[in-house]
């Protein structure tokens, strides 16, 4: 009587709770990955369903702004991109393959000095790096952030985990001065970052440096594009904004990364996307909206 009682109650437990016992993959918190490069960063690590009991290797998505992607209590505005269900909602649906992300903290006051794309700094007048630096308030850290993410994080990450370590697997994905950083990395380290999603990239930071008071360019991005960017070679380049709050300022410049990228034999929807999202605000709601197009297109 009690053993089928029992018996009972385990089929009803397992007929009503199986959404509850759903693998939906695990965290890794490092609270200060070591770098000689950068201060200490925290970073968050999450392995998809199966990772643990699996022998598979996964492509890695390395993104900005760690704090805002998982968890609500440790953002800064109380929302996230849910980068996480993102995943797992394209891996249901067959669209995309299972991915590892790794998200990197940004580091407080000095973000905009760690974010700043250093190549279009240098090749600035001294006046325009004058103005810079008032608002940087100390020197810029881009290349020294980028050599983190490189040199130090992305092989800890290969040793430790079981990655694809090539470049058509890796990514790197950031919104805002995120998005200036994931362009950045994208075209100064070809070989490691075979995707890129730059999300409302606050393009009107660098184009300050390149748009005369008659809207007349001096060139300096389509420079820098032309010199570095390359052919596809099989690489993909997402862009997008919304229309709302700061992101109500982007389409233009929008535009001119449009163009010059096309002009290089980049072809939109095969190598790169640039799209736009009526109503989109400047924030994490969202860019988790759209995430799952993001990551849909970008690691397909």
């Amino acid at each position: 009587m009690i053993r089928a009682l029992v018996a009972c109650i385990v089929a009803l437990l397992c007929a009503i709770a199986p959404a509850g016992a759903q693998d939906t993959g695990r965290f890794v918190t490092i609270d200060a990955v070591p770098s000689t490069n950068i201060a200490p960063p925290r970073v968050t690590i999450w392995l998809p369903p199966g990772y643990d009991a699996g022998k598979r290797r996964y492509g890695v998505v390395y993104m900005h702004d760690g704090q805002n992607l998982f968890d609500r209590k440790r953002s800064g505005f109380d929302k996230v991109w849910a980068a996480d269900k993102s995943v797992l909602r394209l891996v249901a649906a067959g669209k995309i393959a299972p991915v590892i992300i790794v998200g990197v903290d940004e580091p407080g006051a000095a973000r905009y000095r760690q974010y700043f794309p250093q190549a279009l700094y240098t090749a600035a007048s001294l006046a325009l790096r004058a103005d810079i630096d008032k608002s940087a308030k100390g020197p810029l850290t881009g290349d020294a952030y980028l050599r983190f993410l490189t040199d130090e994080l992305k092989p800890m990450i290969d040793r430790t985990y079981r990655t694809r370590r090539d470049a058509a697997h890796t990514a790197v994905v950031g919104s805002s001065m995120g998005g200036l950083m994931s362009c950045y990395a994208f075209i100064e380290r070809p070989k490691v970052f075979g995707r890129a999603g730059c999300v409302s990239t606050h393009w009107p930071l660098t184009f300050g440096l390149m748009l005369m008071p008659n809207d007349e360019r001096p060139g300096l991005w389509k420079s820098y594009l032309t010199q570095k960017l390359g052919k596809p070679a099989g690489r993909r380049l997402w862009m997008d904004h919304g229309d709302k709050t700061l992101d109500a300022a982007y389409p233009p410049y929008q535009a001119f990364i449009d163009q010059d990228v096309a002009a290089l034999g980049w072809q939109k929807g095969r190598d790169f996307e640039s799209r736009a999202y009526p109503g989109a605000a400047h924030e994490e709601n969202a860019w988790a909206a759209r995430l799952d197009e993001i990551f849909g297109w970008l690691l397909k």
